[in-house]
């Protein structure tokens, strides 16, 4: 059962969960909880948890039932983001192709706790190669893999199937990235509007 958590964010409202209290078995590597990320600073603190709010945390359940057929589970790297992170980190890249800017439209919809960056672990919870690292800002993150890795190229797909199968939409320019398909309901209608306007022509928008 989801254990409801006081949320750290006004977007959020306080519905959010960990993922892991409703499955166990997916795997959390927070990037922003140490110093394998954009910034290469820890921007959240120790012990901080993925939280998302409790329809994403089962359509990511639903995803890891997908991949556990097929020996393969989800690690995520990132969920619920505070806005106060989201500044710096559009402030370290000022790239709306691949940061959204938290001052635009509804900001980053990590923010609403609406989005999350996954990859795969195999059976044994070992990382999967995929086209590129977390927060990789190159050709190399984009949805669309074109690299020569036969086995790259299943891994992603596989991954982006699951994640499509249980409700979630990617993004043109990051391949980790998934919102919920049904974003709209969860922001303010006046939100809602303007961000998307935003991702018509930003795809599904960045991280």
């Amino acid at each position: 059962m989801a254990i409801p958590l006081v949320s750290m964010s006004a977007n959020a409202g306080d519905s959010l969960v960990d993922v892991r209290s409703v499955d166990p078995t997916i795997m959390v590597e927070l990037r922003y909880a140490g110093r394998n990320n954009l910034l290469g600073q820890p921007l959240y603190p120790h012990g901080t948890r993925a939280l998302a709010r409790p329809e994403v945390a089962s359509a990511l359940a639903s995803a890891q039932a997908f991949l556990r057929r097929y020996q393969y589970g989800l690690k995520i790297w990132d969920a619920y983001r505070p806005v106060a992170v989201q500044a710096k980190l559009w402030g370290a890249s000022h790239n709306s192709d691949y940061v959204a800017n938290p001052e635009m439209g509804a900001g980053s919809m990590h923010s609403w706790g609406i989005a999350v960056d996954a990859t795969l672990v195999d059976s044994w919870n070992n990382p999967v190669r995929m086209p590129s690292d977390f927060d990789d800002f190159t050709p190399a993150a984009m949805w669309r893999y074109l690299g020569p890795s036969r086995q790259v190229r299943a891994d992603v797909g596989l991954l982006q199937n699951a994640m499509l199968r249980a409700g979630f939409w990617g993004s043109r320019t990051e391949w980790w990235h998934y919102t919920i398909a049904h974003w709209q309901k969860y922001l303010p209608p006046e939100k809602a509007k303007s961000a998307a306007q935003i991702l018509a022509t930003h795809w599904e928008g960045g991280l």
